[in-house]
């Protein structure tokens, strides 16, 4: 299911009427396969430009396998949802502060997140990846001593260079989006981009002109984010409906719209 990016969502995202409007709602709705004639709809925030997760494509259309993936849950457990595109920090920021149900967003679980967060099960796994501009005759992580590399605030890929800069002996600078990130490589400005291998890896099969050297000998994993203690049920819908996309063979079929077989 494809969405259409609603470009004044990240301008309205923490105004007074969003207040006002957010929250999950009973709405009535006809029968699909279901015994209930109503259906619980929830605010659901995401980010901007998180390829191949959630980004907006040449038609203009906002997809990505975190938007195919919500689609295919609340279809398989007839809820219903609205999506708003704020950004990675403003919809961590919006749930915080009860703005949105819950955060679909390339969200890494960690044990400090899980302290505020309630998760649902992983629905991605991940490493993070180590990229460069291969004109720069970089290929491996000792080559990076004395250098600037950049980091997207907020994830994993951060959260390793600043785990292994001492080691390396390499600067990191933070950026707010991936696509800034990648641009900051590619003009010389830093040396290397710390972000997830699937995420880089897709840019690179279009032709992004960076090269992975290296990944993180751990992983991470993706989830579904409710504000803790807040959205049970909406977590157990998630799961529920991740569980039968893969019986079904649907999650293969979107995990490979995006990342090939």
């Amino acid at each position: 299911m494809k969405l259409k990016k609603m470009l004044g969502l990240t301008t309205l995202a923490l105004s007074a009427s969003l207040l006002v409007a957010c929250g999950s709602e009973a709405t009535d709705t006809t029968e699909s396969g279901a015994d209930s004639t109503a259906s619980e709809k929830y605010i659901i925030g995401t980010d901007t430009t998180f390829a191949p997760f959630e980004f907006e494509n040449d038609e203009g259309d906002f997809v990505g396998i975190d938007i195919d993936l919500l689609a295919a849950i609340a279809e398989d457990q007839g809820f219903e949802y609205e999506l708003r595109t704020l950004g990675f920090n403003a919809a961590v920021t919006a749930l915080e502060a009860g703005q949105v149900d819950g955060v679909i967003a390339g969200m890494s679980i960690t044990e400090e997140r899980e302290q505020k967060y309630d998760f649902s099960n992983p629905y991605y796994s991940t490493k993070t990846g180590v990229a460069v501009d291969p004109k720069k005759g970089i290929s491996d992580l000792s080559e990076l001593k004395g250098q600037q590399i950049a980091v997207k605030t907020g994830t994993t890929g951060a959260e390793y260079a600043e785990s292994i800069k001492d080691e390396y002996g390499f600067d990191v600078k933070y950026v707010e989006d991936s696509a800034t990130m990648y641009q900051d490589v590619l003009t010389g400005n830093s040396a290397a981009a710390f972000e997830d291998y699937a995420v880089i890896q897709y840019e690179i099969t279009r032709g992004m002109g960076l090269e992975v050297i290296s990944q993180s000998e751990e992983g991470g994993q993706y989830g579904f984010a409710t504000l803790k203690g807040k959205q049970a049920d909406l977590v157990e819908k998630f799961n529920a409906g991740l569980e039968n996309l893969k019986e079904s063979g649907k999650y293969d079929e979107i995990i490979s719209t995006y990342l090939g077989e």
